[in-house]
């Protein structure tokens, strides 16, 4: 198979541009911190590396615990965030695999050098087609949130065909991308939400809705939708006493976000349904490249249907910074992927522009 270099020619190198816009984080702390520099030089890919143009990069919560300093491993600074993203492959390094063109579309399953930036190095074996039924704002929801849900359901437990799954925290990035996995899994699923907006989100994509505000939440999903057997946590030092409350005997409780301590909870009512609660965090390299196949098969079979949130344009620091504030206290309600997108009117579908 012929080698692919990195000497053909892409749309910046004929067009003569050798810089770009990204953000840098220069100190550790509040959102302020965000900050896009210009006149940065767009990098160039070494062997089995791709340089893509981002057209669109998704926001999740564990870079906000890196910019405030208090993540367990911290980058060097400067620092550009980023590992979810989708663009157009601008060139590729030296690679004997043949798989990734110039002018590609292709979404992002991490990044090298940052996805908060115009132009982002990856590894090849990071860049995944996108297809053309699937927006660039639409791709880049898809490696962070789908990763971590199909750990949840499929890593640190095995999720059963036939289950009944509760995705406590349903309307979000990572709760759409749980309920579409559990589905396309052949399980039963609801989700919970806060709003109606948030429960409408629930219900488009095929699981039944509860509102989690009300205080009879829990024996409504009990009564309606059974015990579930698998019950995803999206917020546990709000909500652990209430799952194990309904969870079914011999089930399971994943908790994948939490946000503080939790008192006043009784482990007795786990004993009582004899059942579990495991911790979700990160994925290893092998955990990785099954959920990428899982989703680049949901991609292509309908099931995985990204769900686009809050969109804020790349071109200054305050829309960067605010979309670090709306992934933590979700001003806008919480209701899919947050976004930055670097070149508007690229995608057409409806979504909440910022």
């Amino acid at each position: 198979m012929a080698t692919i270099s990195r000497a053909v020619s892409s749309w910046a190198t004929r067009a003569g541009v050798t810089t770009m816009r990204a953000v840098q984080v220069s100190a550790w702390g509040g959102p302020e911190q965000l900050v896009v520099q210009e006149g940065l030089p767009i990098p160039s890919p070494g062997p089995n590396q791709v340089l893509v143009k981002v057209m669109a990069a998704g926001v999740n919560p564990v870079e906000t615990y890196i910019r405030q300093g208090t993540y367990a491993t911290l980058p060097p600074l400067p620092w550009t965030p980023g590992n979810d993203g989708a663009g157009i492959v601008e060139s590729v390094g030296d690679s004997s695999s043949g798989r990734l063109q110039v002018g590609q579309r292709v979404w992002l399953a991490g990044s090298i050098s940052g996805t908060y930036a115009e132009y982002c190095l990856a590894k090849e074996s990071q860049v995944q087609p996108l297809p053309e039924t699937v927006s660039f704002l639409q791709g880049a929801t898809l490696f962070g949130s789908y990763r971590t849900a199909h750990k949840a359901l499929f890593g640190r437990i095995h999720t059963a065909p036939g289950s009944k799954v509760l995705i406590h925290g349903g309307a979000g990035a990572g709760g759409t991308a749980a309920i579409q996995l559990a589905r396309g899994h052949g399980c039963k699923v609801a989700g919970t939400a806060g709003t109606q907006a948030g429960m409408n989100i629930i219900e488009s994509l095929g699981a039944t809705s509860f509102n989690h505000r009300t205080q009879s939440y829990v024996d409504d999903i009990v009564q309606k939708f059974g015990k579930p057997d698998v019950i995803i946590e999206m917020l546990a030092n709000v909500n652990l006493n209430a799952d194990m409350d309904m969870l079914n005997r011999h089930g399971s409780i994943v908790i994948v976000g939490n946000r503080g301590s939790i008192d006043n909870v009784n482990m007795r009512k786990l004993m009582m349904s004899e059942g579990r609660i495991v911790g979700s965090l990160g994925g290893t390299p092998a955990e990785n490249e099954l959920a990428i196949q899982d989703i680049n098969e949901g991609l292509a079979n309908g099931t995985v249907v990204p769900v686009v949130g809050p969109v804020f344009q790349f071109d200054r620091s305050e829309n960067v910074a605010a979309s670090h504030v709306e992934v933590i206290e979700h001003p806008h309600g919480s209701g899919g992927k947050v976004l930055l997108e670097m070149h508007k009117g690229q995608d057409m579908e409806p979504r909440v522009s910022l």
